[in-house]
């Protein structure tokens, strides 16, 4: 299960919202959606979660690239909201150059016809790592650290919330 929701930076504090990404297909696409929140091109973040698998945050400051951070890529990798966010950059390789084909997983992380490898990697021998990818630093200055993030667990996206001041928006559109 997903839950997808805006959280928009404003001059009287955060305004959230829940999202549906369906129609959303590429990063380029899911800043273009958190760009269309925040008309005043302030802060939006667009926070991402699989039950307590992963979670992944973007955020877009106006026109700025889109700055993103995965709590665990090998997971996210699996999921078709995570592949959004793993970007050939996010991921540190070249386009096109990642020596897999992630369309080509079986629902249990193996090529079709490919035995699991021979040291459990789960996303079949790819290299996306193990583990948070990204931007760390992402809520830095929202009072949020790269050592915190990186240690969320479980409700995640409660925490982060609850850290920016924002916990009562994100469970009212739960």
């Amino acid at each position: 299960m997903y839950f997808a929701a805006l959280l928009a930076r404003t001059e009287d504090g955060w305004e959230a919202s829940d999202t549906e990404l369906d129609d959303v297909e590429t990063l380029s696409d899911l800043a273009d959606l958190a760009r269309e929140a925040s008309p005043d091109e302030d802060t939006v973040l667009v926070l991402i979660e699989q039950e307590d698998a992963w979670f992944g945050l973007v955020r877009v400051d106006g026109e700025d690239d889109p700055r993103v951070f995965v709590s665990n890529a090998a997971v996210a990798a699996r999921s078709s909201y995570g592949e959004l966010l793993l970007t050939d950059e996010l991921l540190g390789r070249e386009p096109g150059d990642d020596g897999s084909d992630l369309d080509a997983l079986d629902l249990d992380g193996t090529e079709d016809g490919e035995p699991e490898s021979a040291d459990g990697d789960e996303d079949g021998g790819t290299d996306v790592p193990h583990g948070p990818v990204g931007d760390a630093g992402i809520l830095d200055d929202l009072g949020v650290t790269g050592k915190e993030l990186m240690s969320f667990e479980g409700d995640a996206l409660t925490e982060i919330a609850d850290a920016l001041g924002a916990s009562d928006l994100l469970e009212a559109v739960r």
